[in-house]
């Protein structure tokens, strides 16, 4: 029988090997550009930045090149997804969330970002600095924070065609959807 220190050394290993890091191979692919990092200890994102500045004006989607190459294991892939600061204070949103960058892709990654300003409020050109929510024209500079990459596991599918009303014998039907709990 284990004792309770060894039963802590054993959790701690098994945390340790859940938590183990991927190692995906890189390519800077752009001068001065910064690896994306994590921001604080447990965070699930990345943050990936611009690898050039970039206008945004209203109604305008444009790829934001990160200067990046990256390899990805089979079995994962890169999820996009905006960064909360951004979508809070800014009309800037990444257009495609979670945007996936599979396995067999070796390009630069790019971030398809969308000012979704109606009009230009001022002749002002806006940062994603900023604050307000400011209608009008946005600059991305070289080295801003734009999104968030996150690495997740995926698994493939194998469909299993059934017969016409064979569905709602296998499992649970909650029933209903869109909507049909209420929206309050």
């Amino acid at each position: 029988m284990l004792s309770k220190e060894d039963k802590l050394e054993v959790l701690k290993l098994i945390h340790e090997e859940k938590n183990k890091a991927q190692t995906l191979a890189v390519e800077i692919c752009r001068d001065q550009v910064e690896l994306p990092a994590y921001t604080h200890h447990g965070d699930a994102g990345m943050d990936i930045r611009s690898a050039e500045d970039v206008i945004l004006l209203p109604g305008e989607t444009k790829i934001i090149p990160t200067g990046l190459k990256i390899a990805i294991k089979e079995g994962y892939e890169l999820q996009i997804r905006p960064r909360s600061g951004i979508s809070l204070k800014t009309p800037l949103r990444i257009a495609n969330t979670p945007g996936t960058i599979d396995s067999g892709y070796r390009d630069e990654i790019g971030i398809i970002v969308t000012n979704t300003s109606t009009q230009t409020e001022s002749k002002e050109i806006y940062s994603t600095a900023h604050k307000g929510n400011k209608n009008g024209i946005y600059q991305i500079k070289k080295g801003d924070r734009i999104a968030q990459l996150v690495l997740c596991k995926y698994e493939k599918i194998e469909w299993k065609q059934v017969e016409p009303g064979e569905m709602e014998t296998i499992g649970h039907n909650r029933g209903g959807g869109f909507g049909h709990s209420g929206t309050n």
